[in-house]
């Protein structure tokens, strides 16, 4: 199972985003979502990664990508994220054996939905969304550019109380994985963190996940 150690930085919510930005990229963990599950069918792999840490009251992220393709047109939360250029996070619940997904596409904008499986899921309020901070190095507007080489990050700051944790609780150890897709761009692509190995795409298997242990 993939494992990842995850350092504790005091107050990473409370910095300016320059700060946030700055303390993420010189003290998180470094991870890469590289697996390219379904190699027949979806062989493209642009690069992402990223770097993580929390300040044991919430999770922070943040994603870089560089590669073919740049698509944004769902420029409000909960909207069709993962047609565009979008990094996802998912984490199981550590009580009712649910799973939460989080997609935030290159420009900032997030779904968030909680289940067992991909059918069914319940989509979160607006109301817990506005909870997660984000931020983007492109601009909140529309863009498709396709078959030219792009640059972009994101980042996002996730309440553990989001994750299904009691407030003022700091979990041990989490149940994640990492995405990486663009299901409307001329170069659809699947990526993970930790493996999935079922025959077709599908993120929504919350038995592949890995695991991150909190400093």
């Amino acid at each position: 199972m993939k494992s990842l150690n995850v350092p504790c930085i005091p107050d990473l919510a409370q910095r300016s985003d320059a700060a946030l930005i700055e303390a993420l990229e010189t003290r998180g963990a470094a991870f890469d979502i590289g697996q390219v599950c379904w190699p027949d069918q979806f062989p493209y792999r642009p690069f992402c990664g990223g770097k993580l840490a929390h300040d044991g009251r919430s999770l922070a992220m943040i994603f870089h990508v560089w590669g073919l393709d740049l698509r944004a047109r769902n420029l409000t939360d909960n909207g069709r994220q993962w047609e565009d250029s979008t990094c996802e996070f998912f984490v199981a619940d550590p009580v009712d054996g649910t799973y939460y997904n989080f997609e935030l596409n290159c420009v900032g904008r997030l779904l968030g939905g909680k289940g067992v499986c991909r059918q069914n899921r319940l989509v979160r309020p607006l109301t817990d969304l506005a909870q997660i901070r984000r931020w983007s190095s492109l601009p909140l507007q529309e863009v498709e550019e396709n078959g030219s080489l792009q640059g972009w990050a994101v980042a996002m700051v996730i309440p553990f109380t989001l994750m299904g944790f009691a407030p003022g609780e700091t979990p041990k150890h989490l149940k994640v994985n990492f995405y990486k897709c663009a299901d409307m761009t001329d170069h659809v692509h699947y990526l993970s963190w930790s493996r999935v190995g079922c025959p077709s795409p599908d993120f929504h298997r919350p038995e592949y996940f890995g695991e991150l242990a909190l400093d």
